[in-house]
């Protein structure tokens, strides 16, 4: 690669005005204000934890499409994914076709489910179709996992702004936290959902501030195009079946897949929108609205990138050592920007936190569902008045937590690096989980529980493993940096706290002598999008071969609403109908919401019983209820 291309750049410090200060103080006192409102136009009506947890289960698609965008894309995406592009180029851009992937497999297998049987909580479903052990370890991965990655999503922003513009890093910590927390407990979900909507346009605007700015600057799109390309930034095909390279088409359309449909798929934060929504096809658009505004924020996200490496192309300031973290980047490319603009930093400043705002509040508010509803409903009985204070308690609580947490991860190093690996652990061996439960009908609550723990195992020894013996920096498709056109006046950082980062590597050793890396280095070192792949196989196979040999589950015996009619839809709806009946393996999706299957309830609340889940679960008795309502009704 050339390395004269781009524009001579000065390095120079820059901070945050007054009017940066306002713009971001209106974002914090906006998302506060819709919290109060809802709490006040709730004043009158009685106590109702449903209308609090799940927003009555009246919600409209398209605020809950926005909502479903800015859960999950955090301060993490905005700040770190224009990264990933400055640093390794467009390949991530497949990922676009894995949020497709997603959408369609969550939508035709996981909402139908969830919504049909009315759960409050994603794991409440496991109980229904295993038992007890099997919901209360997912809901315990679920909070602990969750707790670990809000923790990063408050701390990571923080510090990478306060790098760079001066902002306090403890003090936007606090805000964060205080603000998410104040409007979660007073306005619960329907606050959470309209914050996300204001939130998600504030973060596709901060974006599009950088990207319209930096095209100007570079004298149009086509220039930018040009130098990305002559910085080989610019790559679609890459089809090598190698899963040691970091991205490729099948290690996104693959591992991605899998990652996104654990977060959509699996996730409380996530599935608790699709049963607030006033009914299936509702649920459906909105997470098929939520696909444009995946595809919209990865579009965004990708430019910002190339914009940025564009204008650095022959100068990179990390190599120059103007910044000391690549997380730092973007920060420092927007204020060199938007410095003598007054109120623009300030709006990208509210874009990062905004994607902040939106996960923790989401995060906090589906840890406080999940806990109420698998470890507190099931063993002691409480007044609605008592379960809405109740909920709110535990939204504090989850709140504070993952602040304390946030404190922790200041001890950590490259944060960035370590939200995307507690998620990649995660998120295969819960699909492996989810797949077991509603696609294949012969596996039993023991093979689901030592199925989830060897896969979860198995994937943390491999991610272990992989920091041990990382890959070959060929294998990563890290991309070469010029500094060939710096002009450096100054060469010292704009750090205004240096004591908050560690520029040791995480390896060190006293002898000279270099040891041979075992062979199952070679594994260790494939992708970390087949992370989530490793997981799910070890989770699906382990947890099927346990089920066989403990005596598999009677597909006949389970209730059909539990189990997708997976050869009923999909490419296999032209099957003949005799063909699609044996293929159901056995459990009866004839009966399916019929007063004969209402009959054999009894049948299978036995078949809990014999099993001593003496704390049997009200969600399979509500959805019958509904049903039974329904015929009568019909």
């Amino acid at each position: 690669m050339e390395c004269q291309i781009g524009q001579e750049i000065v390095h120079s410090c820059h901070s945050l005005s007054g009017w940066d200060y306002t713009v971001f103080a209106l974002l914090l006192a906006t998302s506060a204000s819709i919290g109060g409102y809802f709490a006040y136009k709730s004043r009158n009506k009685s106590p109702d934890t449903e209308e609090y947890l799940l927003g009555g289960r009246k919600m409209p698609a398209y605020p809950v499409a926005l909502s479903l965008t800015a859960s999950l894309m955090s301060a993490i995406a905005v700040l770190g994914l224009p990264v990933e592009f400055y640093m390794y180029g467009t390949m991530f851009w497949w990922f676009g076709l894995a949020y497709l992937f997603m959408s369609v497999i969550v939508s035709e297998v996981y909402i139908p489910i969830f919504y049909r049987l009315q759960v409050t909580s994603t794991y409440e479903y496991l109980e229904i179709r295993f038992n007890r052990s099997v919901r209360l370890l997912a809901t315990t991965i679920y909070i602990i996992n969750s707790t670990l990655y809000i923790g990063i999503v408050i701390y990571a922003p923080s510090v990478a702004l306060n790098a760079v513009t001066g902002l306090g890093i403890w003090w936007s910590v606090a805000v964060t936290s205080g603000v998410c927390i104040l409007y979660t407990t007073l306005g619960g979900l329907k606050a959470i959902i309209w914050t996300d909507v204001i939130q998600c346009l504030v973060m596709w605007a901060g974006l599009i501030a950088v990207i319209i700015k930096g095209t100007i600057l570079l004298g149009g799109f086509d220039n930018v195009w040009k130098i990305a390309s002559e910085g080989n930034r610019v790559e679609f095909i890459n089809f090598d079946f190698d899963p040691q390279i970091r991205h490729t088409f099948w290690t996104i359309s693959i591992g991605g897949t899998l990652y996104w449909v654990g977060g959509y798929g699996t996730s409380q934060t996530i599935s608790q929108r699709y049963v607030c929504c006033k009914s299936e096809g509702h649920a459906k658009l909105a997470l098929y609205l939520n696909l444009l505004g995946l595809w919209v924020m990865l579009l965004l996200v990708g430019l910002a990138g190339i914009v940025m490496y564009a204008y650095y192309a022959g100068c990179d300031p990390y190599d120059e050592g103007w910044v000391v973290s690549t997380d730092q980047l973007m920060p420092y490319f927007v204020m060199e920007m938007f410095h003598d603009y007054p109120g623009i930093p300030g709006l990208f400043i509210s874009s990062v936190f905004s994607g902040s705002l939106s996960t923790v509040s989401s995060g906090t508010n589906g840890m406080a569902t999940t806990t109420l509803q698998d470890f507190i409903v099931p063993y002691r009985k409480l007044s609605a008045k008592q379960l809405l204070i109740a909920s709110k308690v535990l939204v504090v609580i989850y709140g504070v937590l993952c602040t304390i947490m946030a404190v922790l991860t200041s001890q950590l190093g490259n944060v960035l690096e370590v939200a995307f690996a507690i998620n990649g652990v995660v998120n295969g061996v819960m699909v492996g989980l989810f797949t077991l439960a509603m696609l294949l009908p012969w596996a039993n609550p023991k093979g689901a529980f030592i199925g989830t723990i060897s896969g979860l195992a198995i994937t943390t020894w491999v991610y272990v493993g992989s920091q041990i013996y990382p890959p070959s920096p060929a294998m990563t498709g890290i991309l070469p940096r010029c500094t060939s056109m710096c002009n450096n006046i100054n060469s010292t950082s704009c750090i205004v706290d240096e004591n908050v980062f560690t520029t040791a590597p995480l390896t060190t050793t006293s002898s000279t002598t270099t040891q041979e890396p075992p062979g199952v280095a070679e594994f260790y070192a494939v992708s970390y999008l087949y992370h989530n792949l490793i997981g799910f196989s070890s989770t699906v196979v382990i947890g099927l071969l346990v089920s066989v040999l403990t005596g598999y589950q009677k597909p006949e015996e389970l209730l059909p609403e539990t189990i997708h009619p997976f050869f009923d839809h999909f490419v296999f709806g032209w099957l003949p109908k005799n063909t699609k009946t044996r293929l159901w393996c056995g459990v009866q999706h004839d009966r399916r919401g019929s007063l004969d299957m209402l009959t054999n309830v009894g049948k299978y609340t036995d078949v809990i019983a014999s099993e001593d889940e003496k704390g049997y679960h009200n969600a399979a008795s509500s959805s019958v209820n509904d049903i039974l309502q329904t015929e009568t009704a019909l």
